[in-house]
């Protein structure tokens, strides 16, 4: 058996297949989602990863902002309200992005409850991208 996954956001489903396992990052703490999953419904960390892995070689790695994560009857929809795949991830991009925020905000290397939301994001966008912040 698999678990049949949806990400998506307001604006489009970002992907959405089986897969054998999904790990995301909640308020509560990381949670491993395996097929015969009881029901849950958790909230997903801003800034976080939520894995999806299809096979051991393949996984699927999205930088999200924040969102809902639900599980019933092998389904799981990660509903959040930005997400991004790793592998579409402009690393460039996002690294002068961060520079830009970092040097808005007066801060290089803040707490990360006192980070604005957008480096937060822009460093979830580096790890899916499998690149350190």
């Amino acid at each position: 058996m698999t678990l049949l996954v949806a990400l998506v956001t307001p604006e489009r489903e970002i992907w959405s297949g089986s897969a054998g396992l999904v790990i995301a990052k909640t308020i509560d703490g990381d949670i491993g989602i395996l097929t015969g999953h009881a029901p849950v419904i958790g909230v997903l960390t801003p800034g976080s990863l939520v894995r999806i892995l299809q096979t051991e070689e393949d996984d699927v790695v999205a930088a999200v902002t924040g969102g809902f994560l639900s599980v019933a009857d092998d389904r799981v929809s990660v509903l959040a309200a930005e997400a991004d795949l790793g592998s579409e991830v402009d690393v460039q991009a996002v690294r002068s992005e961060l520079d830009r925020l970092q040097a808005e905000s007066g801060t290089v290397a803040p707490t990360a409850a006192a980070e604005p939301s957008g480096v937060v994001y822009a460093r979830a966008l580096l790890r899916a991208a499998g690149q350190s912040d």
